[in-house]
């Protein structure tokens, strides 16, 4: 029986069965029949289901009478957390310049803290500062009225640094991310499907749009500035793929996406991805797949933020209780798409 934690003892024992780092510090697993407890990643051997019980952190296990395992040091979780935090306010801040700096901080060897840092968020400290740059500078790119005093205010040492970084993430320029997709070709169509009328619109890089029970309308109120046409050839074999991947979800995973968001966004759309057709994850198991399992509201919030419904397969997210939760296009829509995918699952099966 579990004490406190988010997971069901079943979701719990299930991570623990697959050493999973990423439910490290979300609670910690008490074995009965040796008296220690230990973090869900612990190579140890593992122990009868029987002998098992789930504790929210080391110290609820230790009043249980238990203590920490010597083999995963599970306390140590609380310092490493504390540590990658510090490093996150360096980083923001200014103050951790290199990989030295933030090892300084935090009291760690160098190569040691890249491994707990990388672990705890899925990037290198570097690669979170860059990241970090990057998102300010789309956030700031939504105000700024001229872009150069944007990209020197994200931290860039000069506009040809940013364009660089940006090159082939952003999708549309710097310039059409700011004014509703200036200068941007996006061809569309609203085609008729077994879950209802369905809007497609992609530019040259990949489907940037894919809703339900929308119009030209809304498409026009989010790229307000774009060249919106109607879609020639090359769209219309795009938009076969997706009305195929749309009636057999997860049939198709390799759709070219023109999508943009922060780093945290896109980090949580890269997990949706992951979540295997036919199966569904719950806001907290997200969080921790992408590294924030303390982030369960704005996992979320990045799951609604989605602006290609299946083929980001936000559908797939859950709440903890089981129950179907909410979506952007009505529950009887992701209950389909749920269904669907099922029913491949099992038909794959037999």
């Amino acid at each position: 029986m579990s004490k406190d934690i988010a997971l069901t003892d079943d979701q719990a024992w299930a991570a623990v069965l697959r050493r999973d780092r990423s439910c490290d510090g979300q609670f910690v697993t008490g074995v009965l029949s040796t008296g220690i407890y230990c973090r869900p990643s612990c190579a140890a051997r593992h122990p009868a289901r029987r002998n098992v019980r789930f504790f929210a952190n080391g110290e609820l296990a230790r009043a249980a009478g238990l203590r920490p395992c010597k083999r995963c040091h599970p306390d140590d979780m609380a310092r490493e957390t504390s540590a990658v935090l510090a490093a996150i306010d360096a980083i923001r801040s200014g103050e951790g310049d290199s990989l030295a700096d933030l090892a300084a901080i935090t009291g760690y060897a160098p190569t040691h803290f890249q491994r707990l840092f990388k672990r705890a968020t899925g990037l290198s400290p570097a690669a979170y500062a860059r990241a970090l740059r990057d998102e300010r500078a789309r956030e700031i790119l939504g105000g700024a009225a001229r872009v150069s005093h944007a990209i020197y205010d994200a931290g860039y040492e000069a506009p040809s640094r940013f364009y660089a970084a940006m090159e082939g993430r952003m999708g549309m320029s710097p310039s059409a991310w700011k004014d509703g997709g200036r200068g941007v070709r996006i061809a569309f169509a609203i085609v008729q499907t077994t879950l209802g009328p369905m809007l497609v619109a992609a530019t040259d890089k990949g489907v940037c749009r894919l809703s339900f029970n929308e119009g030209e309308a809304e498409l026009r109120a989010r790229f307000p500035e774009a060249d919106l046409v109607a879609g020639d050839a090359d769209f219309t074999a795009l938009l076969a793929r997706v009305i195929a991947a749309v009636e057999v979800p997860g049939s198709d995973p390799h759709i070219p996406l023109d999508v943009r968001g922060t780093a945290f966004q896109e980090r949580i759309w890269q997990e949706l991805r992951r979540i295997p057709s036919g199966e569904t994850r719950s806001y907290a198991q997200l969080a921790a797949a992408a590294g924030r399992p303390r982030a369960v509201r704005a996992a979320g919030s990045a799951n609604g933020a989605n602006n290609v419904a299946v083929l980001i397969p936000c559908h797939r997210v859950i709440r903890s209780d089981g129950s179907t939760g909410g979506y952007a296009y009505g529950t009887a829509i992701k209950e389909e798409l749920l269904h669907r995918e099922r029913a491949s699952d099992a038909s794959d099966r037999d």
